[in-house]
């Protein structure tokens, strides 16, 4: 079972596990070609129906950081809490065998901005999250359902904070004002991007891994070529460690018109999702710097295909459907 299956990530799994061979049930408030049951995943008797023989699900339906200012907080509350619960409970009433919840990076919060004169922040599993809005607040609740359920009831749980691989523009408008938008996003592989493709596939091997894990959480993101040694200089001058570490970025750059963010605040580390999941993304910034110099889609296909689908039907800012 998928939720969220009209969605970005949804459709992804769909079509991943469709591949894959699996029968797969989507259920969704909006109905796709990838969704099999539209309803909530808060309505019970639904999730229940959807439920009926499944070996696994993999929730990824929620209310999103671009719809905090589009929703109410209790609107928040009833899907990524209240849906996420009532999933957890019939998930083990049906003998669910694995449960991947996907999360998200924003659930640091707070912890992902150092104070002035601090280096970049090194952002693993073990960093306190201290969310910023109701979006945060919701999905760390849900990460503590997940918690909860799997100690009281044994479910295997696996939650995947994902960082940001959605393909429409920042939502700064100073970022986009100063930044082409596939140089954004190259840059953001550095330290807090993942393409879809790899993010479905941790999705898969934490289905596969959950029941030997337990519980776990792990950050999902394109895995960094910076260390801890870089965090000072990622602070005060991140082009020259990137040029150390890539010198041919700086010649693609100015043929395009591109620019390197001049300070890097934080960077994802994906060191435990690759070890206990046997995760190996395939999309970092090398990867991305080869595409572009060869004058390809640094997208993988799946990316590609899925497109972008925007978060409302009427508009609603750059996040707009």
């Amino acid at each position: 079972m998928v939720t969220g299956s009209a969605g970005h990530l949804g459709e992804a799994l769909v079509r991943v596990l469709r591949d894959g061979g699996y029968e797969v049930t989507g259920i969704d408030v909006r109905p796709s070609p990838c969704t099999t049951v539209t309803g909530s995943v808060a309505d019970r008797g639904v999730v229940r129906d959807c439920l009926a023989g499944a070996a696994a699900v993999l929730h990824a339906a929620t209310l999103h950081k671009p719809h905090v200012g589009s929703h109410g907080k209790q609107a928040f509350v009833d899907t990524n809490v209240t849906g996420t619960l009532t999933l957890l409970e019939e998930a083990v009433a049906a003998g669910v065998g694995s449960f991947v919840f996907t999360s998200t990076t924003s659930a640091f919060g707070r912890a992902l901005t150092p104070r002035a004169g601090e280096p970049a922040a090194w952002i693993t599993e073990d960093v306190t999250p201290r969310p910023r809005n109701i979006y945060g607040v919701t999905k760390t609740a849900a990460e503590d359902l997940c918690e909860l359920v799997h100690a009281e009831h044994g479910l295997p749980v696996v939650v995947l904070r994902a960082a940001r691989f959605f393909p429409e523009g920042d939502d700064s408008d100073e970022v986009r004002a100063a930044y082409p938008d596939g140089c954004v996003k190259a840059n953001e592989y550095l330290y807090r991007r993942a393409d879809v493709a790899d993010v479905a596939d941790a999705h898969l091997r934490a289905m596969d891994r959950a029941a030997r894990i337990g519980f776990g959480k792990y950050i999902i993101s394109a895995t960094t070529p910076f260390t801890p040694a870089d965090l000072a200089g990622l602070r005060d001058d991140a082009p020259a460690v990137v040029r150390r570490l890539f010198p041919d970025y700086e010649a693609e750059y100015a043929r395009r018109g591109w620019r390197m963010f001049p300070s890097i605040g934080r960077v994802y580390v994906n060191a435990r999702a690759r070890s206990d999941l046997g995760w190996s993304p395939r999309y970092d910034f090398r990867a991305v710097l080869d595409a572009v110099k060869a004058g390809q889609d640094p997208r993988s296909p799946l990316a590609q295909a899925i497109g972008a689908k925007g978060y409302h039907d009427r508009p609603t800012g750059v996040y707009t459907s």
